[in-house]
């Protein structure tokens, strides 16, 4: 049986900020530590339960894709080993699931590209024949490839509350035009690239989420995670067909176990068994397998 970090406790930094699933901490003025921890949360709610070794893989991962498409954009990358800013002691916290980044001003917008018809997508187009106000097709069918990759920013959510769907229009208003514009250039780039590079390890990106900040002079930069099973949405190229919810790599293993139980999805979850934890760890680590080995 597996286990796994549910928290950390650095002495030696300032804490900042608890998420999610990341630890922050202060590393002087200008820089933080963020320490992917295995919490996992669904539905908006953190789990009880940690994904074992679930920080590990999303921190090789994230840094996998930020080394190959650093060239496309300005990101908040330091290349400061986190060992080197916590005491000897608490480097067994850190090792392998932290990164020394760049400390910019997050933008109020989450930045989501769609490449198929799936999740919140699928709901709102069977309603209202479009995807966050952008119209498409009738007749499409569930997880079916979109005519054109789409960008449909949401708010971005404290922890515990809902995001939600916004028009470009609206995330215009909150970062500004040129901004906005910025951001939405640069995601539907990165999601292209990212996933024709995926498509030839045998695997569908079908959507994800990235996040920018913005540093003292107001240049956009990538922040945060990307392109990981949190993230993003990953299919087996194999088993993908149209029609219905395809097989994922990511957290939509547990989500789907919460969603057979009695709750009402709000905190605290139910409790996951230990092999459905460590079936959804097998999942992330296949994943990053395929994808960077």
């Amino acid at each position: 049986m597996m286990s796994g970090v549910l928290q950390t406790s650095i002495k030696s930094l300032p804490f900042l900020h608890r998420g999610k699933v990341r630890d922050i901490y202060a590393v002087g003025d200008d820089k933080l530590l963020v320490i992917q921890t295995d919490r996992l949360s669904a539905f908006d709610v953190i789990l009880d339960d940690p994904i074992p070794n679930k920080g590990k893989i999303l921190t090789e991962m994230s840094n996998f894709w930020f080394r190959k498409f650093g060239n496309l954009m300005p990101n908040h990358e330091t290349g400061i080993d986190p060992l080197s800013v916590v005491a000897p002691e608490e480097r067994a916290q850190v090792e392998g699931r932290a990164i020394v980044v760049k400390k910019f001003k997050p933008l109020g917008i989450e930045a989501i590209v769609r490449g198929y018809l799936i999740g919140s997508g699928w709901k709102d187009y069977q309603q209202t024949g479009a995807v966050c106000g952008i119209p498409l097709p009738a007749g499409m069918q569930e997880a079916q490839k979109l005519p054109e990759v789409l960008f449909t920013p949401s708010t971005k959510a404290p922890a515990g509350a809902h995001d939600e769907n916004i028009s470009f229009e609206e995330a215009e208003k909150i970062v500004g035009a040129d901004v906005a514009r910025q951001v939405k250039d640069m995601a539907i780039k990165l999601y292209t690239q990212a996933a024709e590079y995926a498509a030839t390890r045998g695997i569908i990106i079908a959507d994800t989420k990235f996040e920018f900040g913005l540093d003292e002079q107001g240049v956009v930069h990538l922040i945060d995670e990307i392109l990981t099973p949190d993230s993003s949405r990953f299919w087996p190229m194999a088993s993908y067909k149209v029609g219905s919810s395809p097989e994922s790599f990511d957290k939509q293993f547990v989500r789907n176990w919460l969603e057979a139980q009695p709750w009402n999805k709000k905190a605290p979850a139910p409790r996951v068994p230990q092999d459905v934890l460590d079936q959804t760890s097998a999942k992330y680590a296949e994943a990053l397998r395929l994808l960077t080995k």
